[in-house]
């Protein structure tokens, strides 16, 4: 509804005539040959109109535009700034994102934007290894796109509802405001008309929506003070803090085969946050300060996005990279997790997490196996039997049979397996509380948002339950007293290690935070 196609109406046929009919003016086949030509070279030229170019040709005034419609964008906040970005892909990189979202916003004195949980890969970005990924304004349009998908069918569930992120915000190390309420206040939306599940939104909404995403998004560029979009990816550069000199290359850059086969021309150059987007540049006045994707990891010596490993001069962000190393889930899904391991598995377990059905992992059954299989033998000749597993993986259990998992099934004098399923009673309910507990709506926010708050609990609550059985079955693994056995390259494994690294499960049980 909100990608706002435009409609190109298809030519109308040329009539025939009657192959019997002898007369036809002289200029009848001239005509037809011209037209013909224009048919090839419309159809030769024509390519499909990407969604970001429909927002942009669509408002050829925009500048003026929103300069008219929002006036209030840069004085509505009273001074303060905002740090905006585009998640995408699955939760584990978006947590990933999340954590270097907070990162560059404590570093840039703003307040972030904190997204909802996209749905997994509604948003891709591509390959920055291979230099083919979404430009920062197409990924920018594509996430407003599904937000406002999440909101029109009430399934909006905050990065905050599910990540506890209360320490940073009393130890003000970071600021935060949840997107829908930020939005809300800056377009000057009708929230009710937003989170409307109907068919058919009204057109000044669509239309209020369309200059919202187009302002947010930068399709037009830096709207006066209100935004400055960054369009700087992780194919031109590696954004570092006080680490090098400012400008110079980085050591992963495209090689001459991929230059030539792909076309491409690429530099890679290390530029650091501060001096490039913080005070005394282009970026300090704006409103909003909107990344592209803000994903990176280790590549080839270097980082693909972000290298900000430690920072020199500044102990409060040493002091904050180490603090989001480890952000917990919220308390309701923690304590659920604990407690499966206490009052449902009753014993020392082992957890394993066996990734066999998507992407690249489908095609690898043995190796995954083969680790859990020289796991189980090794405590089986160092203790007592049967060997108690927590098996968290997205296999459904009737397709068990004839793999391994079916054979582990079969042994109960030797094994007991554990699983849980998103329609399990103690799932469902964990899921009820945190769709009554709204922890994204808990921040300390400004006086002028606090209508926004009360308005965004009237009139967008969730219609379908959030789904929180991956971060459950995380917790579950974190307690597995015999060990973790993950699959090869996946980030949920990571996330998993990461978990059992800090303790979680050691600490007491916590009671829901307010802010």
């Amino acid at each position: 509804m909100f990608n706002l196609n435009r409609t190109i109406a298809n030519p109308k046929l040329w009539n025939k005539r009657n192959s019997q009919q002898s007369r036809r003016s002289p200029l009848f086949f001239p005509s037809i040959f011209l037209i013909s030509l224009c048919f090839f070279f419309f159809f030769l030229t024509y390519t499909p109109i990407p969604n970001y170019m429909i927002f942009s040709t669509s408002l050829k005034t925009v500048n003026v535009a929103l300069t008219h419609q929002y006036p209030h964008c840069e004085t509505r906040f009273h001074g303060e700034k905002f740090l905006w970005y585009a998640p995408h892909s699955g939760f584990s990189n978006q947590l990933s994102e999340f954590k270097n979202a907070i990162l560059m916003a404590s570093i840039l004195n703003r307040t972030l934007i904190v997204p909802p949980i996209l749905d997994h890969h509604a948003v891709a970005l591509g390959s920055c290894p291979k230099f083919r990924v979404q430009s920062p304004k197409e990924i920018r349009i594509s996430v407003w796109d599904h937000i406002i998908e999440l909101l029109r069918s009430r399934r909006y569930v905050s990065m905050a509802d599910i990540i506890d992120i209360s320490s940073l915000l009393s130890s003000s190390l970071v600021r935060a405001i949840d997107f829908r309420v930020f939005v809300l206040l800056w377009c000057d939306l009708n929230v009710d008309l937003v989170c409307s599940n109907g068919l058919n939104a009204p057109p000044s909404l669509v239309e209020s929506l369309k200059l919202c995403g187009s302002l947010l998004s930068g399709i037009d560029g830096n709207i006066n003070q209100c935004l400055y979009a960054v369009d700087d990816d992780c194919r031109t550069t590696v954004w570092t803090y006080q680490n090098g000199v400012d400008g110079m290359l980085d050591s992963f850059q495209p090689d001459e085969q991929l230059m030539k086969r792909k076309k491409i021309s690429y530099v890679r150059r290390r530029r650091d946050v501060y001096k490039t987007l913080g005070p005394g540049s282009k970026a300090e006045s704006a409103t909003v300060l909107a990344f592209g994707s803000l994903f990176t990891a280790p590549y080839k010596g270097s980082e693909l996005y972000i290298d900000i490993q430690n920072a020199p001069a500044d102990p409060r962000i040493n002091a904050l990279i180490n603090k989001i190393e480890f952000l917990p889930f919220v308390p309701e899904i923690v304590n659920l997790g604990k407690q499966f391991a206490t009052q449902t598995i009753k014993a020392p377990f082992l957890c394993a997490q066996l990734r066999l059905l998507d992407g690249q992992f489908k095609n690898h059954w043995k190796a995954t196996f083969l680790g859990l299989r020289q796991k189980l033998d090794s405590l089986r000749q160092a203790g007592s039997q049967p060997i108690h597993i927590f098996v968290m993986t997205d296999l459904p259990q009737g397709n068990w049979t004839g793999s391994y998992l079916g054979d582990l099934a079969m042994d109960s004098a030797n094994f007991k397996l554990y699983f849980l399923g998103e329609n399990d009673l103690l799932v469902m309910n964990t899921a009820k509380k945190l769709a009554l507990a709204r922890h994204g709506l808990r921040f300390k926010y400004f006086p002028v948002s606090m209508d926004a708050v009360a308005k965004v609990e009237k009139h967008c609550s969730l219609d379908i339950l959030p789904d929180v059985l991956l971060y459950i079955e995380e917790t579950i693994c974190s307690c597995a007293s015999l060990g973790f056995v993950g699959t090869t390259g996946s980030t949920i494994a990571q996330s998993i290690k990461v978990m059992r690294k800090f303790g979680l499960c050691s600490s007491p049980i916590r009671s829901a935070f307010a802010l």
